[in-house]
């Protein structure tokens, strides 16, 4: 006697297995959320670099600073800048796409969010490797790399494949307006 659930199907008829769950944005049925998703990253990415480099920078000036009024002692900081700005750049990334907003500044200034591929929010620790596996593969593999986008549908890149996120369109998810309440 077998079990009707038990085979090769995964029990649900699904040949994946059981646990394997569908991609939760498809962009046939709903291409607006990946439209424009590629310049729109661009831009935010070079935005963020800001946002990561101005502070980096503050320091080496107070630092530099610091070092004139101590007649060069404070200069022996400068050690501490390569380690932080490592430090500085995981944290930025891990908060701000841990955030409920789940989007960078520069993500949320050109309306992009980030996902799961099946739909969860990011979280601290996906972002902080995200940003990781984002220089290390660009490093390895040179910015070419990043051309992947141009041939797939949902425009993952490299490290988006690896870490099963996807980054879509944000104001299209959210709906402009709320009905009126009838009671």
């Amino acid at each position: 006697m077998s079990d009707p659930g038990s085979g090769p199907a995964g029990g649900r008829g699904n040949p994946d297995g059981p646990d394997v769950r569908p991609h939760a944005f498809d962009p046939y049925q709903e291409p607006e959320l990946f439209r424009g998703v590629l310049m729109r990253r661009v831009i935010a990415f070079a935005i963020d670099i800001v946002m990561i480099c101005v502070p980096i920078a503050l320091a080496i000036v107070f630092i530099a600073v610091f070092g004139l009024i101590t007649l060069g002692l404070g200069w022996a900081l400068f050690w501490l800048v390569s380690p932080a700005s490592v430090i500085w750049a995981l944290v930025y990334y891990g908060a701000t796409l841990g955030s409920p907003h789940s989007a960078t500044i520069g993500m949320r200034l050109m309306d992009l969010e980030m996902r799961t591929w099946y739909g969860a929010p990011c979280y601290f620790l996906l972002g902080a490797i995200h940003a990781v596996v984002f220089w290390i593969s660009i490093s390895v593999f040179s910015p070419f790399v990043l051309l992947i986008g141009l041939f797939n549908v949902r425009h993952r890149l490299l490290h988006d494949f690896l870490l099963g996120t996807v980054v879509i369109n944000n104001s299209i998810r959210v709906p402009v307006g709320q009905p009126a309440r009838t009671y």
